[in-house]
């Protein structure tokens, strides 16, 4: 790298890291909407939130990180299954470098689920063990708590499908992974082959559900998918810019989506829109370089994934946080971080069940806006269509289901999600950011090698 480079890396890492140290209420559901969708009306975010920053992590249930936190629904006891009978199981603490990775496919879900009773979680990982009843030490969480506490954790946030990452991220994007109408049928877990995208060698086949969540292996469609639209197409017609930001472009695999969406993949999008390293994201939020909508993923050291034996993951949050805190964006950005799924960690939550495909297992979700309230859990009930539809607020675009060529059976979540705009106070300033203290500098995230590993591969 020339010296020039160098330079200037060190000099963004210093401003980066500057402050890091090592160191219930009922909720409302969403109500139904009619199929005929019309553009969402004008609503007061969009006069103020000119940016929103998805930060995507991985596999963790809310207990598994907030067990405990006040004023959420985070009970330090569970529910689970011993000799056939149900019993309460108290949760025990875990750190990152020895938990193990446990099971969470499709089936995983709908067992630890079973029906709403919260108490299946006792059958995986370390089969017939309390392995999933954990939470991770808070001291290696303290970043995520603070966060919390500065701003507004989302207690009942839920994925739009049951099972892994996969589909957790193609509902990111899509709010919707329904591939079939006669019979419908949806995404599930991941393709017979490498990649799961529109770089799959031909003949690949894809995993479904049906609408009595029996799940049929390799009956899918090619993933290359052309079957619903995603937020790509709304933005770009409507000329709001985004990024998606991954450690690696193609062959990425399942965490980036977009790989396998026909439309990003085959289109100008790719090339334009799509950004690698992930970490220019924290070049672009300290000049003020962010797009309007941006997408920021980890690699795999930084994921929060179980079974990775690494603590990085709060710290390269907080970088990302600290960045846009301190760059000249920070007035007019609304950053939503969650974790794509459960990971097959215990939740005492009973998913709302609202169609076939879930919703699925709570993650945690945190809000972090100068416009965010202080110190506030949301009982609100929100699901993946929820940022979605967020983001058609702020941009004042029509939702998902109201493009050209859009069909009910498409099964679009955004319009009958709520939005997160009631976690925002519009009428009070925008706060002034403290920085948040983390373990690891951002230095450490600009520096280092990268991974070339996947994410994740369920």
């Amino acid at each position: 790298m020339a010296a020039k480079s160098l330079a200037a890396l060190s000099a963004l890492a210093v401003a980066l890291c500057a402050g890091c140290a090592s160191g219930s209420s009922s909720s409302a559901l969403p109500q139904a909407i009619a199929p005929g969708i019309s553009p969402i009306e004008r609503s007061v975010a969009s006069n103020y939130i000119q940016h929103v920053v998805i930060i995507v992590q991985e596999n963790r249930s809310f207990d598994n990180f907030f067990a405990g936190y006040p004023g959420a629904d985070a009970p330090t006891v569970g529910w689970g299954k011993k000799a056939g009978k149900r019993v309460k199981i108290t949760l025990h603490q875990d750190t990152f470098e020895v938990e193990p990775n446990l099971e969470h496919l499709y089936p995983a879900s709908i067992i630890d689920w079973d029906n709403g009773k919260m108490d299946g979680f006792t059958k995986w990982g370390m089969k017939g063990s309390d392995a999933a009843y954990a939470y991770i030490e808070r001291s290696q969480v303290q970043p995520y708590w603070d966060m919390a506490g500065q701003y507004v954790l989302a207690d009942h946030m839920f994925p739009t499908e049951f099972g892994p990452s996969w589909t957790a991220h193609i509902t990111l994007v899509a709010g919707t992974d329904n591939v079939q109408q006669n019979p419908l049928w949806a995404l599930a877990d991941f393709s017979d082959g490498a990649y799961n995208s529109c770089d799959s060698p031909r003949g690949t086949m894809t995993d479904v559900i049906d609408t009595k969540r029996k799940e049929l292996y390799f009956a899918g469609p090619y993933p290359c998918f052309t079957q619903f639209n995603t937020i790509a197409q709304d933005l770009d017609q409507n000329g709001i810019s985004w990024k998606y930001y991954v450690d690696v472009i193609k062959h990425a695999g399942i965490w980036s989506p977009f790989e396998a969406i026909k439309y990003v993949r085959r289109g100008p999008d790719w090339q334009k829109d799509m950004v690698q390293p992930e970490t220019q994201v924290l070049t672009d939020a300290q000049n003020g370089n962010l797009a309007q909508v941006s997408w920021v993923t980890p690699n795999h050291d930084d994921s929060d994934h179980p079974g990775s034996h690494s603590d990085k993951g709060p710290s390269w949050v907080s970088s990302i946080v600290n960045a846009v805190g301190s760059g000249p964006q920070w007035n007019s950005t609304a950053i939503v971080l969650l974790w794509d799924d459960w990971g097959g960690f215990y939740d005492n939550a009973r998913p709302p069940k609202l169609d076939f495909r879930g919703l699925g297992i709570r993650v945690p979700c945190l809000i972090i806006s100068p416009y965010a309230k202080t110190n506030y859990v949301s009982k609100t009930t929100y699901e993946f269509g929820s940022i979605l539809k967020f983001i058609e607020e702020a941009f004042n675009l029509p939702s998902l289901g109201a493009l050209s060529g859009s069909s009910s059976w498409q099964g679009y979540t955004d319009t009958r999600a709520n939005s997160l705009d009631d976690s925002f106070n519009f009428s009070q300033p925008a706060r002034k950011f403290k920085r948040i203290r983390a373990k690891y500098p951002a230095s450490y995230f600009l520096t280092m090698p990268r991974s070339n590993l996947p994410v994740d591969t369920e």
